[in-house]
């Protein structure tokens, strides 16, 4: 079974829209896992009045406190229970043959055992592509990193259940994120990921509090999460240019890291 694995905080304003790109898929092999990550705007109310809907596809819950999308996407990753996850924002949709889709894509995984994820394409809600447009072959395997430099966009990720659970994010103290590209390539370790990147069946639209309009506050606030990713990317790129762009931002991340020690010092005094 496929797993929806939904990580949210405070978006009431947009479940609704993602619950009903749900309810259109056609076909509904599926549950729908949402981690409510501490919401205070009406979430959990919500989701209990659709649970107690007839809907066409199982409604779980996980409540925690707000500790950020990848200490979300930890407990539902632990609480699956499908062979397979797929993660959907609570601020985006699916197209209505996106399960569909999927499901051919995991039949073919199925096959070999070393596939360890699948990945399609993000589009706008008008259905404009995010990024450069693929003529290479599909599916291909390879890298998160180079994908993300080759198509420019964000991607829609499904990865098998036991290797995401082996793999959780790493939990920093006193910080709320960590950029998700640090475990995809360690699941790309793991296993190949295939890439159908001639296909959308994501749609999403970047919000005024999302992270990627926001991206300088969010390494000021975790710089601890982002030093892990940007130390890693240093031994990964395979261009010095780029592995040059990853040392400078790691060492802005430990000077980031070090203010706020010395402000934390400063409070406690």
């Amino acid at each position: 079974m496929l797993t929806i694995l939904t990580p949210t905080y405070n978006r009431l304003h947009t479940l609704p829209a993602l619950y009903d790109s749900l309810r259109a898929q056609a076909s509904r092999e599926f549950e729908w896992l949402v981690v409510d990550d501490g919401s205070t705007d009406g979430t959990a109310q919500w989701l209990r009045a659709r649970q107690d809907e007839e809907a066409a596809f199982p409604i779980r819950v996980v409540a925690q406190p707000n500790g950020g999308k990848h200490a979300a996407l930890n407990a539902g990753a632990a609480a699956a229970q499908g062979d397979w996850i797929f993660i959907v924002d609570s601020d985006d949709r699916l197209t209505a043959d996106a399960v569909e889709c999927v499901r051919a894509a995991l039949a073919d995984a199925e096959v070999s055992a070393g596939v360890a994820g699948v990945c399609f394409r993000k589009a706008r809600l008008d259905g404009g592509l995010l990024g450069r447009p693929w003529s290479g072959p599909v599916p291909l395997t390879a890298r998160p990193s180079w994908v993300g430099r080759q198509v420019q966009g964000d991607l829609a990720y499904v990865f098998r259940a036991p290797v995401m659970r082996s793999l959780p994010f790493p939990l920093v103290p006193g910080e709320k994120f960590v950029p998700e590209l640090y475990i995809w390539n360690r699941i790309a370790d793991a296993g190949d990921i295939r890439y159908y990147l001639d296909r959308a069946i994501y749609l999403c639209e970047y919000l005024p509090d999302g992270y990627t309009r926001n991206f300088r506050s969010q390494l000021k606030s975790n710089p601890g999460g982002f030093l892990l990713f940007y130390a890693d990317q240093v031994y990964r790129e395979p261009r010095w240019r780029d592995r040059l762009k990853a040392l400078v931002r790691s060492l802005q991340c430990l000077a980031y890291c070090a203010a706020k020690a010395r402000s934390s010092q400063e409070k406690n005094v």
